[in-house]
């Protein structure tokens, strides 16, 4: 021991006295201490162990990571005023169970049931006990149909637990799996998960990883000393590779900004299956004019590049929305569509719709896919669907092929025919070939079809013009050879030298030839590329002008909603997706 051993750094605060809990009753008369409040003296220690057990080294351990510990997040989650109900707290003598929390908590006035791993503990690793005690919680969920919030932060497997750590995942995939479309469920990623630890929380129904985080189903180390690849966290499994794959629904800043989100996301979603979103009253009138949506198309449509012209969705979607509020899905993948959750009225909506801003809002595999999982998520759970139509059609292309996008459209499409909440359709500006057919049409199941006025429905869209004037683009390209020696001669006669009087000749049937298949694309868009033969079809039911469309959409929706019974999913499952 040295000179100045003394003077080490502590973490013990010398003047803190400890005090001993007494357990007397009040108005009691003096006593003498017994075998009975030995066992209070016990049975105290093991409630409070779970809290304290960490120490203040690991805690503190745990902050300088930037993260919280498992207790500080409950209470960021928690309504202020109200304190988790811990379940299971099931602490062996060698910290069995110990490294993973559950709770009941109050969220948004709501119960949910709660689960983090608590790293400050064998880094949250899962063994058999961890197994048991997570699929009781999610059994517990399931069978008081209360929503799941999961909070990741752990190892994977404990490995000296052996073959009973990969038990425990196999029970808790089981019990989550089980729930899955019966009520919702959030996972939140923090710190460094592996293996089983990415595995269980994709489970759920949605995921949130905020930066600096990594999940993946083996980590750089493994894939160094298998494959020999030289990768970093970040490149492998961090939110940049996770947000454009689908894997990670939101990315957020930190950990309080993703237990944030998960309340925000909580409050668009129903306890369970058989009950409807939570309905919000609001102070912003249905019959609203959306005088901005107006405002955006005529700016479009009148610009230089006319019908052409690129317009963000996202703007229309604002607009309905009661005071502009919505949440969008996946926000960071596949721009091309968006899928968001609304209110209209104070009623929860999803919207799903093409995004012309990117990519002139062609469907590709990222956004068939996406909107495939949302549409799903939104017929489990009773939340009835806008669409918003404005693509030129499916990406093409062979690399869009040959990653199977017909596979793709079709999870789309088999979610769309499947979707039983009430529906609707707007068609904003294109509607082409086999886009149109699969997204969400009367035939395929929408409660309503509406359409602006600038809508164009078409098997094709302008190059249609190739095969309905066939025959009068013939006779122009097939004129022009004589039309231009005819021109040639007059300019022969006029003075020209024949070089010159050709080149000229050559350059008025061209300006002839562009003239003349202008006005048949005018003739085209007149006879085919409008809703005019839709609507006298019945396949729109209706125009709408584009200040009206809250007013329309809203009130048809609030129809609808008043005369849908919200139950569980009693249809055939679909084996695909």
């Amino acid at each position: 021991m040295t000179k100045y051993a003394h003077l080490n750094p502590s973490l013990e605060n010398p003047f803190v006295e400890a005090r001993e809990r007494e357990f007397v009753v009040p108005g009691q008369i003096n006593y003498e201490p017994g075998l009975y409040e030995e066992s209070l003296k016990s049975g105290q220690a093991l409630i409070d162990r779970p809290r304290v057990a960490a120490g203040v080294v690991n805690i503190e351990k745990q902050h300088l990571k930037n993260r919280m510990t498992v207790w500080e997040r409950l209470d960021v989650l928690a309504d202020v005023g109200t304190e988790p109900t811990v379940l299971f707290q099931n602490w062996g003598p060698n910290l069995d169970g110990a490294s993973i929390v559950t709770a009941i908590v109050k969220i948004n006035g709501r119960d949910v049931a709660v689960y983090g791993h608590d790293f400050t503990v064998r880094a949250g690793s899962m063994d058999a006990t961890n197994g048991k005690k997570l699929a009781r919680l999610f059994q517990l969920a399931g069978k008081r149909k209360i929503p799941l919030v999961g909070m990741n932060d752990s190892a994977g497997a404990f490995i000296p637990a052996g073959v009973g750590g990969l038990e425990g995942y196999a029970e808790a995939f089981t019990a989550l799996r089980k729930i899955s479309g019966v009520v919702p469920s959030i996972m939140c990623m923090f710190g460094f998960n592996a293996g089983g630890g990415s595995y269980l929380p994709r489970q759920g129904s949605f995921v949130i990883q905020p930066n600096d985080t990594f999940f993946g189903l083996t980590g750089p180390g493994v894939v160094k000393s298998v494959l020999g690849e030289d990768v970093t966290a970040d490149e492998l499994g961090g939110p940049s590779v996770h947000s454009q794959t689908g894997v990670a629904d939101f990315v957020v800043p930190d950990e309080v900004s993703a237990l944030l989100t998960a309340k925000q996301l909580l409050n668009y979603l129903p306890a369970n299956n058989n009950e409807q979103a939570p309905f919000q009253p609001t102070s912003d009138p249905i019959d609203r004019k959306t005088w901005d949506i107006d405002i955006l198309l005529r700016k479009a449509f009148n610009s230089p590049t006319g019908y052409n012209t690129p317009l963000d969705i996202s703007i229309l979607i604002q607009q309905l929305c009661d005071h502009g509020d919505y949440f969008e899905i996946q926000p960071d993948r596949a721009r091309n569509t968006i899928c968001a959750l609304g209110r209209m009225g104070g009623n929860v909506i999803g919207f799903v719709a093409n995004n012309s801003a990117v990519g002139s809002g062609q469907i590709d595999i990222d956004a068939a896919y996406k909107n495939a999982r949302f549409i799903r998520f939104c017929n489990l759970y009773n939340i009835p669907v806008i669409f918003m139509e404005d693509t030129t059609g499916f990406r093409p292309g062979k690399d869009q092929e040959s990653n199977g996008i017909v596979q793709a459209g079709r999870a789309m499409l088999d979610a769309i025919v499947d979707l039983r909440t009430p529906r609707f359709l707007l068609l904003v500006r294109n509607a082409y070939g086999g886009a149109y057919a699969s997204y969400n049409n009367y035939p395929t199941g929408a409660d309503l079809v509406v359409a602006l006025p600038t809508t164009r429905v078409a098997v094709m869209g302008p190059a249609g013009v190739d095969f309905v004037y066939k025959k009068e683009l013939r006779q122009i390209r097939s004129s022009s050879i004589e039309r231009v020696a005819v021109a040639t001669e007059e300019q022969i006669n006029n003075g020209l030298s024949e070089k010159e009087a050709k080149i000229a000749a050559q350059a008025a049937v061209a300006d002839w030839s562009k003239r003349e298949e202008a006005l048949l694309a005018i003739r085209y868009e007149k006879e085919l590329l409008n809703p005019n033969e839709a609507l006298s079809l019945g396949s729109i039911s209706q125009i709408v002008m584009p200040s009206d469309l809250r007013k329309v959409l809203g009130e048809n929706m609030a129809f609808h909603l008043d005369h849908y019974q919200a139950e569980p999913l009693n249809a055939v499952q679909r084996e695909f997706f």
